[in-house]
């Protein structure tokens, strides 16, 4: 009998068993004068010490202003440093913290604002060209649940003021009632479509999810993180602030919101040992015109996640930018969001071709989307995982909480993957995004890491749009080198002999960027809409199938 597509993250280490902000002040216990959080583009610094007192200060206030365990607070804003101490300020009273995407306007402010009953919001006065104050009026008056809202630049002050109105003691008296599986966040998933659906996380999901992954990364109290990824998203909150705090790293923030200038200067300035992004992220620093300019000699680790990584973009990344140690995570906000992930001294073919293998005290199986029976080793399927990670639901949303959540507790992606013998994990595309042309199966995340091998691609998006003939055609959207001049009928002509001609795209689009998320996840759904507008497939679109 085949080996079946199933593993399961055995480890001698424990999981920690308390809140996130009893963690914090375990790390600050041990190393209260070391750095902990620096914002470069505010010119701000606080050492483990001074973290935990600059917490307490927000968390008394916010209870002075009569927020209470349990009460859901908004934070709607790009990263700061105020958002971090928001963070860990919340924890300490119970607080559900409510992450707000910075990318939102009216309608999904309201929504996000009233389908978690925010009573207490925290929001910048602006953010690029979007006037968040005048948005917030706008929508205030259709919000019930919402009581006080505010603005960093006018009202920080004065909450960190109205503290003194609440004891240290009762702070404490409050901390001692916590318990680590009560609901602490609550994140907006970004679906393709219908509403968002807020995905609620604990203490333990999210703490111990921070916990391994600075475990993977080898971190220590030595080690210096540039977070260049949306602390609104567990991108930043989980892998970039809890993976520091549990291990006594510093925290740091290069930039309200990615730029590749700024992040490269915070490297090279702070002397950072670890960088994130997502491959957009790293792409955009690579290709940039002043990338040999700096220094990144400091830099040992990082994690590329978010979405697919195509391979050659991991190999530069782990020669051309000097992070030999470059590690690739997988996973979804709604398991807190890791479940496998390479280890820095995988074998380097492992580390650009896979996405590991499974986290600490993780289930992994990958089943047959049809039947529901796990899948052997090799054979593509859903991949599904179990364990602390998974999220106690989504919020006030049990309909959708069951079809994501199978009574078993397992969680369904909606990935594809693949469990090779030793137990590595490869991603191969959505479900949905799989394209079946002729009834054969094309799986875009192949055809992009082809196309990745050719000089004049820098980057590259495989989406399936409807046809008549075929059912669906297989279509490239193509980002060329700065210089590079190719066609499409070239690029299918370079592909011949190489991989199967079903999989070669029969359509192409040059383009110099593609629609993506706030935190650079790639919207393909956007990109068919587009292309079924412009090539005209509306036909081909409504064409019903069984």
């Amino acid at each position: 009998m085949k080996e079946l597509s199933y593993v399961h993250g055995a480890s001698d280490k424990p999981l920690l068993g308390e809140p996130i902000f009893s963690n914090l002040r375990r790390t600050a216990a041990r190393f209260g004068d070391r750095e902990a959080l620096v914002s470069a583009h505010q010119g701000y610094r606080a050492s483990y010490g001074e973290l935990v007192e600059q917490c307490e200060e927000i968390a008394r206030g916010l209870m002075a202003r009569g927020v209470a365990k349990g009460d859901r607070v908004g934070i709607w804003s790009p990263n700061r440093y105020e958002w971090v101490v928001v963070q860990y300020a919340t924890a300490a009273i119970g607080a559900i913290l409510v992450n707000i995407n910075p990318a939102y306007r009216t309608s999904e402010l309201e929504y996000a604002l009233n389908q978690s009953g925010i009573t207490f919001l925290i929001l910048a006065a602006a953010f690029r060209r979007a006037d968040y104050r005048a948005m917030l009026a706008e929508v205030k008056g259709r919000c019930p649940s919402l009581r006080e809202a505010l603005v960093l630049e006018d009202g920080w002050g004065a909450l960190k003021r109205d503290a003194v109105k609440v004891s240290t003691e009762k702070l404490h008296e409050v901390e001692s009632t916590l318990q680590f599986d009560d609901a602490i966040n609550i994140q907006y998933t970004s679906g393709t479509t219908g509403f968002p659906k807020g995905a609620t996380l604990t203490h333990h999901n999210i703490l111990n999810n921070g916990y391994f992954i600075g475990e993977t990364l080898k971190y220590s109290e030595s080690d210096r993180v540039c977070i260049p990824v949306p602390f609104y998203h567990c991108f930043g909150m989980v892998l970039g602030n809890l993976a520091c705090t549990t291990h006594g790293a510093t925290m740091v923030v290069p930039a309200e919101a990615f730029d590749p200038i700024l992040t490269m200067q915070t490297v090279q300035r702070e002397r950072c040992t670890s960088l994130y992004g997502v491959p957009t992220m790293f792409i955009g620093e690579l290709e940039h015109p002043r990338f040999g300019e700096f220094d990144f000699s400091s830099l040992r680790t990082g994690i590329m996640a978010g979405s697919p990584c195509p391979v050659e973009v991991m190999k530069k990344v782990q020669t051309v930018m000097h992070i030999p140690e470059m590690t690739i995570a997988y996973g979804m906000t709604e398991t807190s969001p890791v479940s496998t992930m390479c280890t820095t001294d995988d074998p380097l073919d492992r580390r650009v071709s896979t996405v590991g293998r499974v986290h600490p005290h993780v289930e992994i199986k990958i089943v047959d989307p049809e039947s529901g029976a796990v899948a052997p080793r090799g054979t593509p399927g859903e991949l599904c995982s179990r364990g602390y990670i998974v999220m106690l639901g989504y919020w006030n949303n049990e309909e959708a909480t069951r079809q994501a959540i199978d009574p078993a507790r397992w969680m369904h992606t909606g990935d594809l993957a693949t469990m090779d013998g030793e137990g590595y994990i490869n991603i191969v595309g959505r479900i949905k995004d799989m394209i079946i042309r002729g009834g054969e199966n094309v799986y875009p995340r192949e055809v992009e890491e082809f196309l990745y091998t050719h000089p004049d691609i820098a980057d590259v998006q495989v989406i399936g749009v409807p046809s008549e003939k075929y059912g669906e055609e297989v279509m490239a959207w193509v980002k060329l080198r700065e210089g590079a001049k190719t066609s499409g009928d070239e690029l299918a002509a370079w592909s011949k002999g190489k991989i199967a001609s079903y999989k070669i795209p029969r359509l192409w689009k040059f383009v110099d960027a593609f629609p993506m998320t706030v935190t650079g996840k790639i919207q393909k759904f956007k990109m068919r809409e587009t292309s079924i507008a412009e090539l005209g497939l509306e036909s081909a679109a409504g064409v019903r199938t069984a």
